[in-house]
């Protein structure tokens, strides 16, 4: 069953043929589980260590301004994807799960990008009508 959610066959399938064995043995549907194979926490976690990695290099090359925080950022956020995909398996939930996870952050980042812009409009005109000191 590990070998087929790895070849990308998908929860439904699995359920099914789970639903499908359990109800012919006796045993409750819910009592089945799925496991996946070792290997795929084993490349995670050196996806993991080379997001890391990476993460460190650009602290070590000495990268400055927004390409300094841009790739901390995006590095941060590969890891949080790879955490919440595959260690809380989120890959397998449900899309209507899986959009109540993870819409809400995405929208707050919108949000606050959306704070950003407004921000600098705002000091643009309070430095208009107000004039340069505070």
């Amino acid at each position: 069953m590990a070998e087929a959610t790895a070849n990308g066959l998908g929860q439904h399938t699995l359920h099914e043929a789970q639903a499908h064995d359990a109800t012919a043995t006796g045993i409750a549907p819910a009592e089945v589980h799925q496991e996946h194979p070792i290997k795929l926490y084993l490349v995670v976690w050196a996806w993991l260590f080379v997001l890391s990695a990476c993460s460190y290099l650009v602290d070590y090359v000495g990268l400055q301004g927004y390409l300094r925080w841009s790739l901390i950022l995006i590095f941060m956020m590969l890891k949080a994807g790879l955490i919440v995909a595959v260690f809380m398996h989120m890959a397998w939930e449900r899309l209507a799960l899986t959009y109540a996870v993870i819409l809400p952050p995405i929208l707050v980042l919108v949000f606050v990008a959306m704070m950003v812009f407004e921000s600098d409009y705002t000091l643009l005109t309070r430095m208009v009508f107000f004039g340069a000191e505070p």
